[in-house]
């Protein structure tokens, strides 16, 4: 299999750009908000829920995982035409594993941000929204790990994390292994793992906030800093 990299490495940079597009930070700003300073500070689903509102948070939502979404599903149509040389690149193909470094792109456009000074979310929203665009059947199950987990522990970051961290492991049990494309998409996972550093330590010491919708406006604890030290 020929590989065209100058193809596949613009569109891996222009994934990066596309998905560093803070969604939650433009529609809170409509609402005369700036996200990055209330709460706890994050451009993501569930702090727009609770600084803002329901509305808001599914806008955002739909838009941080359509744009993951849009990039792998993308992907799959394009790479055969001008990457692969024709070659598949659905989740059981050899080539599988350059869709894996789209995931990878859009995870880390949305959490290292070009337009937020390379800050932003944590990459859950954006990296379920690529499952969905290249195997939406694990994307579906992921989803379905997160709310058992999210609802039985009333955390959020709980689910996230969760799905994050053995994204590749369900990835090789619903598709059979694919060494290349399971580490890939994997190492995203591990990506926004990280990016939930700091929900992780206040899950272990106990400290963690169930989630509520709450009266927007509070100021973001210091504790609360999304990737990178942004508020």
């Amino acid at each position: 299999m020929n590989i065209n990299l100058v193809a596949l490495l613009a569109y891996l940079a222009a994934t990066f750009l596309v998905c560093g597009i803070p969604f939650g930070k433009i529609i809170a700003r409509a609402k005369g908000v700036d996200i990055q300073h209330v709460g706890s500070g994050n451009i993501g689903t569930t702090n727009v829920a609770r600084e803002i509102g329901k509305g808001a948070a599914a806008l955002t939502l739909l838009f941080d995982a359509g744009k993951g979404a849009l990039a792998t599903g993308l992907a799959g149509v394009v790479f055969p035409l001008c990457v692969t040389g024709g070659a598949p690149v659905d989740p059981q193909s050899p080539a599988a594993g350059l869709v894996g470094f789209v995931m990878l792109a859009a995870v880390c456009g949305h959490i290292f941000s070009p337009f937020l000074g390379f800050h932003g979310g944590k990459g859950i929203a954006v990296g379920v929204g690529s499952l969905l665009g290249f195997a939406w059947p694990v994307g579906l199950i992921e989803l379905g790990i997160f709310f058992v987990i999210a609802y039985a522990t009333k955390r959020v970051s709980a689910g996230s994390v969760t799905v994050a961290g053995i994204v590749g492991l369900v990835l090789a049990l619903f598709y059979g292994p694919n060494l290349g494309q399971d580490l890939i998409v994997e190492a995203a996972g591990l990506v926004v793992v990280w990016a939930h550093r700091t929900n992780i330590r206040k899950l272990v010491r106990g400290q963690e906030k169930p989630f509520s919708f709450h009266k927007r406006g509070e100021a973001p604890t210091p504790d609360d800093a999304t990737v990178g030290g942004a508020k």
